[in-house]
Order: structure tokens, then sequence, then C-alpha cells
């Protein structure tokens, strides 16, 4: 019969520390300790297997399961002395859970096990303390009730805090055992009254049902939302670990502790946790006493802090990464309960890594790998100062959609930032951001907004400007028209106004009312340049480079070390003030002389923004989208329209002005709006479209007006010839969106071509490189990407667009059922946050392949979100693509996601990185 448990203890142990996927963390950790000869109180470990097995039986584990339980059980009794539910000698255990990967505080633990009636009698009597015996019974009572009668914790809590009242004590430790026989007394009557039965005291089926609950916990919600936000498999299933107990609350020599070997917020070496005399496990971590340093150990127990230094210190070194422990004092001896790898903060991590290779630890490759790349984030951008937070009153949690720290007064419209953020720092608040707010998003230290998913246009914009965003925080009511945001927090209703404070925290998506304090990231600190610079070597020549529209942000993706611009989405040029009244002309005209008249006037605007973007970028290629949003998205809003003139005949003068004052902004001749208007609303209906993600854009925008592409190419060569006389090396690479097949890319790429040979044959820059491409975002132009790569010098993959076409999903409508998806595992994961390799990523990879049987030396990146995801990064390693792009802030993520990508393929040992 295959084996289910493992047993040890007592300098043996049946597994060991390489048997996470069997025993769980905690259960390899507790072995390999055993084995190691270190003070372990004796136990055993339920493997993980057995908690699936426990699912697909109905919620049952199999006889010949319990028998091996029931064996290694008796074998504890004998090792211990003592006997499971022994009316004179009794053993208690503790059941705690273990997965493979650590979830601290997700799922359930229960103590002193193996108490009942009688048995607490015994405890009494061999311990001479009658207070610690009844109050290991109530713990008991209370974990039990709670985690296996699924009775609430409050109702517990009623009972004691009821007693304590009465007793007049402030401190639980201040009741005595005749207050906490009253407190059993009550628990015993709530678990009647809830359950209709009276409390288990047959020692085996207590053991039985906490056994089983701790399996149940491995699908209570905060541990599935733990795994979907962490990434970890449903079918990995958690260990349960046995063992007999140790007691930190037998009196003022006794003590309990958790702590780490090195600091896990900052990575510094000390020494660091917390320990309480005379208590309990949960007491230190539930906060229910304030615990005192570890480094107040030393005075409270000379040896036993010497002997637990010694101890962690042999741990680190045995593991060759910081150890995450738990232990417990016993009437002055030290017993270790736990060690496991320990969570770390990003800062920490990186300096942990470096450190660790510079003590002789670890191998750079192995320093490489004990970053997770989204950790990064965390070293990227401005975060909230803790304690700041800890001073202001929470509102809400959104959507996480752009990390970093944003604080400011708070705004409901796009020109109120613009005009607003001259005299102060502003919060723009929005039911959801469009391409309209881009001037306001631009000046805004972030943006919140009560709808959307990480994908939706905020997310998207402020990701690439590197500027805060919490999205989707559906708590908060958003009344643009009052100007004012409302939100149920701490049991009632907050109503902030316009003006007020807000911060947000981008990378927790928390929402705070309040001016928080901040502090400053530093991209270029010693430690940081060290570990990606060892990242980067390790790398090779797979690419790195940003999405940036403007010369700032193209600036900001150089500091982080990008490797030119993925993509430079053109469109986000023209909302600009002094050029969306020329693109207004251009998309009213009723000719091609009108249009080119409005183009003329935005080519010498484009030609200075390429060229800011060259030489910001020198030496490095610069891919340019032409066109792609449909031209509706420049003129103001049909509805809108259509109510303003139905307000105008019937407008006071104020009115009036704030209307002309309105669209005057947006380049309207408001000098006649009755006519005007008109005019409007009809060219706006001419272009109105019902599905306008799948209507006149991209390429066919550049087929049916040629002289758009046309004066796009000229002021992309134009400043190419430019910037190349002043001696910087500009490499311009032309991306046509939205192609379906080879006949648009052809027709578009012509119209390149010939302006390109026309300019640079001019300026006598015939030698000047260039690139002309395309971007697959249509499973079409993926499936014929053989014919394409006739044409096509490079593939960019629009992973946004290509997963929308791909699933037949609106990623702005998803977030209406996302939820249902994830909790019926319908999707493991967001396809708009992570790649998914299974369908769209098939498409990809097959486009590579048949891309590069035509033409062997295609270039091929991709440029959609997913450029910055880690997972997605190694896909696009793994299937050949020469580079990714994604927002600036996510440029060292990308960086380091692709050196382990290319560690784990075994394409790198360190070696100076090729170009």
């Amino acid at each position: 019969m295959q084996k289910h448990v493992y047993s040890f203890g007592n300098g043996t142990a049946e597994g060991d520390g390489r048997m996470k996927d069997t025993l769980g963390g905690k259960g390899a950790g507790l072995a390999e300790m055993s084995r190691a000869g270190l003070p372990v109180p004796p136990g055993f470990t339920i493997s993980t297997e057995v908690s699936n097995i426990y699912f697909q039986n109905h919620n049952t584990v199999p006889e010949e399961i319990n028998h091996q339980m029931l064996e290694a059980l008796r074998s504890l009794e004998e090792r211990m002395g003592q006997r499971l539910g022994d009316v004179n000698n009794p053993l208690l255990v503790s059941v705690r859970s273990g997965a493979k990967f650590s979830m601290p505080g997700m799922m359930d633990t229960i103590l002193n096990l193996g108490l009942n009636d009688e048995t607490v009698k015994a405890i009494d009597a061999k311990s001479s303390n009658s207070r610690f015996a009844y109050d290991c019974y109530r713990r008991f009572l209370q974990m039990y009730g709670n985690v296996v009668l699924d009775i609430g914790k409050s109702e517990f809590e009623e009972i004691f805090e009821g007693q304590k009242k009465k007793a007049k004590a402030k401190l639980d430790t201040e009741l005595t055992a005749r207050d906490l026989e009253r407190v059993i007394e009550g628990y015993k009557k709530l678990v009647q009254k809830k359950t209709g039965k009276p409390f288990p005291q047959e020692a085996m089926a207590q053991l039985a049902g906490a056994r089983d609950a701790v399996f149940r916990s491995w699908f209570n919600d905060r541990a599935s939302h733990y795994r979907r936000m962490n990434q970890i498999p449903d079918d990995l299933g958690t260990a349960v670990n046995v063992q007999a107990m140790v007691f930190g609350n037998l009196g003022e020599t006794s003590a309990t502790g958790v702590g780490f070997t090195r600091n896990p917020a900052t990575g510094e070496k000390a020494f660091y946790g917390e320990f309480l005399e005379n208590a309990q496990g949960e007491d230190v971590v539930a906060g229910i006493r304030t615990p005192r340093p570890i480094s107040e150990l030393e005075a409270w127990n000379p040896a036993v802090y010497t002997q637990l230094r010694d101890i962690t210190t042999m741990l680190e070194r045995h593991y060759r990464d910081v150890q995450d422990f738990e232990f417990t004092v016993q009437e002055g001896r030290l017993y270790m309960l736990q060690t496991r790898n320990g969570k770390r903060t990003g800062p920490a991590a990186v300096r942990i890594a470096v450190d660790m290779v510079n003590e002789g630890l670890i191998s750079r490759q192995e320093a490489i790998l004990r970053v997770e790349a989204q950790q990064l984030d965390q070293l990227l951008h401005p975060v909230l100062d803790p304690a700041s937070k800890k001073s202001l009153t929470r509102l809400a949690t959104g959507l996480p959609a752009s990390p970093g720290a944003a604080v400011g007064t708070i705004v409901f419209a796009a020109d109120d930032a613009v005009e607003k953020s001259k005299t102060a720092p502003v919060v723009l608040v929005r039911k959801e951001t469009v391409p309209d707010d881009i001037h306001g998003m631009e000046v805004s230290e972030g943006i919140l907004t009560s709808r959307g998913g990480m994908t939706s246009h905020a997310a998207v914009v402020c990701r690439g400007m590197g500027t805060p965003c919490v999205a989707g925080a559906e708590a908060f009511a958003v009344d643009e028209h009052k100007r004012q945001v409302s939100v149920k927090a701490g049991g009632k209703t907050i109503v902030l106004n316009e003006g007020d404070w807000m911060s947000l925290d981008g990378s927790t998506g928390e929402v705070f009312a309040g001016r928080a304090n901040t502090l400053d990231a530093d991209p270029s600190s010693g430690i940081l340049k060290t570990f990606m610079d060892w990242a980067d070597n390790f790398r090779g020549p797979f690419g790195v480079r940003a999405n940036a529209d403007i010369p700032r942000d193209a600036k900001v993706a150089r500091k982080f070390g990008a490797e030119g611009i993925g993509l430079c989405r053109t469109e986000h040029m023209f909302f600009a003030e002094d050029r969306i009244p020329h693109m207004q002309a251009m998309i009213l005209a009723r000719d091609e002389k009108a249009r080119r008249k409005a183009l003329a006037k935005l080519l010498p605007m484009q030609r200075k923004d390429f060229a800011g973007l060259f030489e910001a970028m020198n030496g490095y290629p610069v891919v340019i989208r032409t066109l792609d949003p449909p031209l509706h998205e420049f003129l103001p809003k049909r509805e809108e329209l259509m109510v303003d003139l139905a307000v105008l005949p019937y407008a006071d003068l104020k009115k009036k002005k704030d209307m002309a004052a309105k669209y005057e902004r947006l380049g309207v001749d408001v000098k006649n709006l009755k006519t005007r208007l008109p005019e409007l609303l009809h060219r706006v209906e001419e272009l109105h479209e019902f599905n306008p993600m799948l209507g006149h854009r991209g390429c066919r925008l550049g087929i049916t007006y040629p002289e758009i592409t046309e004066m796009q190419a000229r002021a992309i060569f134009e400043a190419a010839v430019q910037v190349t006389r002043k001696g910087v090396n500009a490499i311009p690479e032309v991306m046509i969106p939205l192609i379906g097949g080879v006949k648009e890319l052809e027709n578009q790429k012509k119209i390149v071509v010939d302006v390109a040979e026309e300019v640079l044959a001019k300026a006598g820059l015939k030698d000047l490189k260039y690139l002309v491409g395309t971007m697959i975002e249509i499973p079409r132009a993926a499936v014929t990407a053989d014919s394409v790569a006739r044409e096509a010098q490079f593939f960019s993959f629009g992973t946004n667009d290509l997963t929308q076409t791909t699933m037949g999903l609106s990623r702005d409508d998803y977030t209406k059922f996302q939820k249902d998806y994830q909790d019926r595992k319908i999707f493991a994961n967001d396809p708009f946050a992570i790649l998914d390799q299974e369908g769209v990523g098939k498409l990809m990879h097959m486009a590579v392949e048949s891309g590069r049987k035509t033409r062997s030396n295609l270039e091929v990146g991709i440029c959609g979100e997913h450029g910055g995801e880690p997972s997605s990064v190694e896909f696009c390693y793994r299937v050949g693509m020469n580079y990714v792009s994604c927002s600036p802030y996510r440029v060292p993520i990308a960086r380091l996601a692709a050196a382990q990508a290319a560690i784990a393929k075994g394409d790198q040992s360190e070696a100076k990185r090729t170009a």
C-alpha cells in the first residue's frame, strides 16, 4: 500500500527537506530539523496527496489511510509515554496545515487537541497548575468550535470578554482558573446551541474532525484568494501535521515566539522577531497581547537565546536562505516548531540575494532565481509611508492596476486636473477614463476609477506613464456632477468632495482619506544596480524595450534599462491641446485637399515628437505604430452633442459661455455653435460604429486615407534625418496595426517605403537603416504569418487585442463576469493580465515559426501589456522571440523574468552579454 503518513522527531524522520511536494513546506522542515537532531516535538505528517483523495472521496479519508494514521499515532504515543485521550496521562497534540508553498495564515490550526472534561483534570494534576490546564482547554474549545464546527470566533470572544468584564480583568492572563472554567461552560453551551450536540469528548473523533477541517480549509475563501493572487495551483493540496504539544503558557519560565534570520522588510542581516511569555502561538500573531522584540529574549533567558541563535544560524546556512521559524520555550527548554524559507518584501529579497552571494552562501545564478520578478515593482515606484497609512482612514480596496503611491487633492474632470495641478497635486477620480482624459491623466499624481479592470484604459495608460492607479474600486460611488465620491467604511458613509485630500496605494489597491507621506524609490541604488547587472548577464541577447509615447517616458524607460521603444502609440500625441483642433479639422474635412491641409499642420508636431524619442533612445530601435484608433475617438461624444444641441436654444448666458469654452478647448469654431454643433453631430453620426474595436481603425484608416500614413511616415523619416545630422543614431521601425493579411500590409508598406526613400535620398542618407513591420493582433494575421512575412521585416504581437479577438472576449466587459469565471475555475487567470499560453500563445508560437520559415531573420517581439508579466515573458523567451516591450516602470521586471527564463532553459551561464 502506498505510504501516506510520515513520522518525525527524536532525531529521526521518515521524510526530509526535499519532500515538499509530499510533506508540504512545514512537514518537510520538521523532518529535516528532526534528522539534524534539533529539539523538535515528535509527530507525523499526513501527505498532501491525502488532501486531494479526501475531496475526490466525497470529503472522506479512506480506511487504509486512517489505519496508517492510527499506526503513526501509536508510535507517537510510545515515544511520548502518553496516550491520546488517556484520563491519567493524556497526550495532547496540535493539528496544523502545511502546503508546498507557504500560505501564512490562510489555513487552519488547532492546538491542545485531546482535552476533554476528564483529561483536563489530569493535566491540572500533572502540572499542578489549574490555570494552565483550563486555559489550554478553553483555547481548544474555541479553536475546534470555530475551525471544525464552523461557529464564528466572535461568538466565543463575546463569552470570553464577558467573563473578563465580570472578573474586572484587563488582560487574559488575569483570569483565574475558576474564571476559565466559567468560560468553558459558556463555550460548551454555545456548541450545544449551535450544533444541537454536546462538544465531542472522544479524542480520536476530535483528531479525525480536526484533520478533515484542515483539509477543508484548503478551499476556504482566503486560501483560495491567496492561491489566485500567487498563482498557486488548486490541486497541490495541503498536508496535515500532527505534533505533540509543548506549552509556552506553563508560567513565567515558558514562552512562544516567531522570527526570521534576517529582517524580511529590509533584508538587513539582523535577528528579527517577537515572543511572549506565558502564551501559546496564536497569541503572538493574533495581537491579543503586545509581543516583545526577540532581542529581549537574551535578557529573559540567555541560554535559550544563545541556543536559538545557534540553531537558526545553522538552519539558514543549511537551507542557504532566510528562515522563518517558530519556537516554544516550555519551562526553560527550547523546542523548534517550524522552519521554512521566509516571505520577504521586494527590497529585502534583492538585498538578501546580493548579500548571500557576497557571503559565499549562494551563486549569482541562484541569487537571480531567488527574487520573484514581480517583487521588483516595490523598488521602482514611490510608496506610501507605512506610518502614514496607520494614521489615515482606509476607505476601500480596488484593483492594484498601476503600482506606486499617489497623494493629492481630488478632481473629477481631466480639464480640472490640468488647471488645478498648477497649484497642487491632484488625484483624478472617475467612474472610468477615456482617451480624451489623457491630458488630465498626464498631470495627475494618481487615478482612481470605480469601474474597469487591470487592462482598462486607466490601467494601461497609467502603467505606461508610471502613474499609480487603483481601478475597479466598486465600493466607491462617484458622482461627477456633484463632484463628490462616497463610500461605506467603518460602518458609516464617508463623503469626499472636490479638493479633499486622498492617498492611493497602487501596489495594494488601498485608498485612504487624507494626506499620506511617501517614500521615494531609487532605481539606481547600488544593490539594485548590482543585482540587475547580474540579471542582464544571464539574460543574454534577449531584449527588453519599453512602450513610450513621449520623450519624457522614453527617458524614464532608459533609466530603467530599456533597450529601445517597442511601441510608440502616435494617437496619444494628437490629444494635446495644440493638436486636437487640427486633428478634428482633418476628420471633418470632406476631401483630400482639406485633409492634407490639416495634416500639414500636424506634421511638424509629430516630427518634433519623433525626434525627441530618437534622441532619448540614441542607438536603440524605436517602433512607431501608425494611427490605430477609430476617428470618432477624437471628436465629442455623440450623446453629449445631442444633449448640448437640445439645451442650447434654452441656455442662459452663463451656460452658453461654459458650453463655448468646452468646445473651444476641443478646437471647435464656437462663433456660431447653432450651426457648428449640428455639423459635428452629423459627422459623429457618420463615424458611429456598432463595434468600433473591429471597425474602421488601424491599417483600414490608412487604406481609406493614405495621406494619414504618408504624413506620419514623413514625420518619422524627417525626424530621423534631423537627429542623425546632430550625431544621434536613429533606428526607426514603422509598425502597421490591425492587418488581417499580407495585402493590407503591402498597401501601407508601399506608402512608408516611398516616403522613406524620397526623404532619405533628398537628405543624402540612403544608408540609414529602418524596418517596416506589423502588429499581429488579428488571428488571421497569425494564421497567415508565412505570407505576411514576405512583406513584414518584423512582427510585434499586440496581445491586448489578440487576446480579445482570439477569445471573443471584450476586456472592458469581461470584468462583469470575471469573478464567476475565476470561482468556477473556467479561467486559471485573467487572460488580459497573464497570457493565455494554451490558446493565444499557441497562435503566437505558430506565427513565429511560420513567419521565420519565410524570413529567417524576422525580428519578433511583443508590445501588449503581457510584455511586463513574468510568466508571459518566460513564454516569449521560450518560443524564440527577440524581445518584449512593456511600460517603462516594468522594464526591470521583464529584464529579471527574461534572465530567469534563460537560466531555466539552460541557455545562459554567466558571461558578458552580447548585444
